[in-house]
């Protein structure tokens, strides 16, 4: 009951946060209707040029089969709101070996982006809420559990076994730095007996993917950190669910906001080629895109 009540508590407080507000940084290229139920990612399909948006729908430790993906366009335009459906909660995803992965409660989704059918679901021990999901230049495939603290890897052989625990890490947000090969992770900065606690901010993390050496990137803890992507000059775009805002993080820690968007700023897509950042907030039930200066 606890969790319910904290996690509905963030919610309520999410539905009246303020409309997007970018400033020099950033432009408002378009947000859609609040149609969507609990979007808490978005990935960009580079081959057939669409993104995917998840519906938690209820609450994100439910399994009650009510989740589903959807299929926007480029311009927020809905190409199938339910496309892929029947899923608990769902929140991260990626895209690997041209497999949507998604993090579903307890376990990674794997779903054939050509017939839109779940090939496969690999279960976490001890997992409770997975969240992000993020892969390697090796295909293996990462999901972290922010209320476990733990990161799991699925690798090449479908097992998905705990990869890497750290106490009080609450991995909300990780991503593959492509140069560095390094996982980071941007953490919620704890969880405690329930879902939420935003007065317990993190910052970002870097794990070597071979040593699994973690270094903190920045002595100041910045918020309750979710999406990660790269912005192309070595430094990270990064949203904070709680502080409602769209931050870019330098790997010294040092930041500046890019742009206010609302309660509920959650698992982001940057298009750097199309100059786009592509951010679900949560709260509201919608999709909104900037584009930068």
């Amino acid at each position: 009951m606890k969790k319910i009540i904290l996690f509905l508590a963030i919610f309520t407080i999410g539905i009246y946060g303020k409309h997007v507000k970018s400033n020099d940084h950033a432009e408002i290229v378009w947000e859609t209707e609040k149609i969507f139920e609990l979007p808490e990612s978005v990935i960009y399909d580079s081959k057939n040029d669409v993104l995917y948006v998840s519906n938690i729908t209820d609450h994100p430790f439910n399994k009650d089969g009510t989740g589903y993906i959807s299929k926007i366009g480029l311009d927020g335009a809905v190409i199938e709101k339910k496309w892929v459906d029947k899923l608990n909660a769902p929140k991260g995803l990626t895209i690997s070996n041209d497999k949507l992965y998604i993090a579903d409660v307890d376990e990674l989704v794997e779903v054939d982006i050509a017939t839109a059918k779940v090939t496969n679901k690999y279960t976490g021990y001890g997992s409770v809420c997975m969240n992000d999901v993020t892969a390697d230049k090796y295909g293996n495939v990462y999901v972290g559990d922010t209320y476990n603290d733990t990161i799991y890897r699925l690798n090449q052989f479908g097992q998905l076994p705990a990869w890497f625990y750290s106490p009080g890490l609450a991995p909300n947000g990780i991503h593959i730095d492509n140069e560095e090969g390094n996982l980071i992770v941007g953490s919620w900065g704890a969880v405690m007996e329930g879902w939420g606690t935003p007065e317990l901010k993190g910052s970002l993390k870097s794990i070597n993917i071979h040593t699994k050496k973690m270094t903190n990137l920045g002595k100041k803890p910045i918020g309750n950190l979710d999406g990660i992507e790269s912005d192309g000059k070595g430094a990270y775009f990064v949203t904070d669910w709680t502080g409602a805002k769209l931050y870019n993080i330098k790997k010294n820690g040092k930041f500046k906001v890019i742009a206010e968007v609302g309660k509920g700023a959650a698992d982001h897509e940057v298009i750097l080629e199309k100059n786009l950042i592509i951010i679900p907030i949560m709260a509201e039930g919608k999709v909104v895109a900037l584009k930068l200066k």
